[in-house]
């Protein structure tokens, strides 16, 4: 089995590469709707063109608010040391519990190595909270589930 370090590393990498694809799809996306704006012409049903135009602008805007979380969770990965090793659940650590493997990093889902799953999950989601913070042999309240951090 490796060691906890090897797994985080990994668990990292695979964080990073979540980052990556969805950033460049974020930005295919938003090539796309520059060049369908772009080549939008003025036809002769004017309303029809300013409300195309329009949702464009919108589209544009929500794919900049995307980008901006993907950049957030950029800087949350930047913050994770890998070597770094604890009794108290915080940023970057694997927690091994009677129930689940996770990761506290970004939600970026499903990761398996080994043939062991991994949740990469942020300290801001429902079960990040409860996490953050526990040590080993803490008994968590999760969904009407009783979770055992066994870290």
């Amino acid at each position: 089995m490796k060691n906890k370090n090897s797994i985080k590393k990994e668990l990292l990498a695979a964080c990073l590469k979540f980052i990556e694809t969805r950033k460049q799809t974020l930005l295919m996306s938003l090539n796309s709707i520059k060049k369908d704006l772009h080549s939008e012409t003025k036809s002769s049903a004017g309303d029809k063109h300013e409300t195309g135009r329009a949702m464009l602008q919108l589209e544009m805007e929500k794919i900049g608010k995307q980008l901006l979380e993907v950049q957030k969770m950029e800087e949350v990965i930047e913050k994770i040391t890998i070597d770094k090793t604890t009794n108290i659940v915080c940023l970057g650590s694997i927690v091994i519990t009677n129930k689940q493997n996770y990761f506290l990093a970004i939600s970026a889902g499903e990761v398996i190595i080994n043939e062991n799953t991994y949740y990469a999950i942020s300290p801001q989601t429902p079960i990040g909270k409860e996490l953050l913070g526990s040590k080993k042999n803490d008994i968590i309240k999760f969904n009407n589930a009783t979770i055992t951090a066994v870290l």
